[in-house]
């Protein structure tokens, strides 16, 4: 039988080795190993089963590194760790293919449940804020909207790019300036670079 394998991927050496002990002594007969960036978890030989992934890394951020790991391990389950617990960026992560969200503020025993539910093919237990339940949330698509908007793309460029009429494109960005209450694109990026949720 395989033993479960666990990639931890965060710059930061002394949480690393924190939770890579955590880890192997709470959960009985796995395997943890790290990268301190994305470039050097694609290099992991392992095959894991789940990855915890931080959200502010070197180069490719945690958001953006998401799609790379699922092409490369399609079967990994994918928790991503940030110290920005606000809804904005838990809705991002889990739009983008995350499978559960934890704040660093919370790691040890939340972290350790997390991982086990995970390993037994259970759903972990999601954290969101008391009273955010019927918040908007941003679809994959006004994801992408919003990656080009950070670029610096007119609506009509987006368009082109993303193969949508002008209209639909309008109307996601109006649901981008919605989301994050404010009135114009420039206000949008403004906040979602502020949130970490584009770079």
């Amino acid at each position: 039988m395989k033993t479960p394998c666990i990639l931890l991927i965060d710059d930061h050496a002394i949480l690393l080795d924190g939770l890579r002990m955590l880890l192997e002594s709470r959960i009985e007969s796995v395997h943890a190993v790290s990268a301190a960036s994305l470039d050097e978890a694609i290099q992991v030989e392992a095959i894991p089963d789940v990855i915890v992934l931080d959200l502010k890394l070197p180069g490719v951020n945690g958001l953006e590194g998401i799609s790379i790991l699922q092409r490369k391990w399609p079967h990994a389950r994918i928790v991503m760790l940030s110290s920005q617990d606000d809804l904005a960026t838990q809705q991002l992560a889990m739009t983008r293919g995350a499978v559960a969200f934890i704040s660093k503020t919370e790691v040890g025993d939340r972290i350790v449940d997390v991982v086990c539910r995970l390993l037994n093919d259970e759903t972990p237990v999601s954290v969101t804020p008391p009273g955010t339940t019927d918040q908007p949330y941003l679809t994959p698509r006004q994801c992408e909207v919003l990656d080009l908007l950070n670029l610096g793309l007119s609506n009509k460029m987006i368009a082109k790019r993303l193969q949508l009429s002008d209209n639909t494109v309008r109307r996601h960005v109006q649901d981008i300036f919605a989301f994050f209450g404010v009135s114009n694109r420039t206000e949008a990026v403004f906040t979602a670079r502020r949130q970490g949720i584009v770079y």
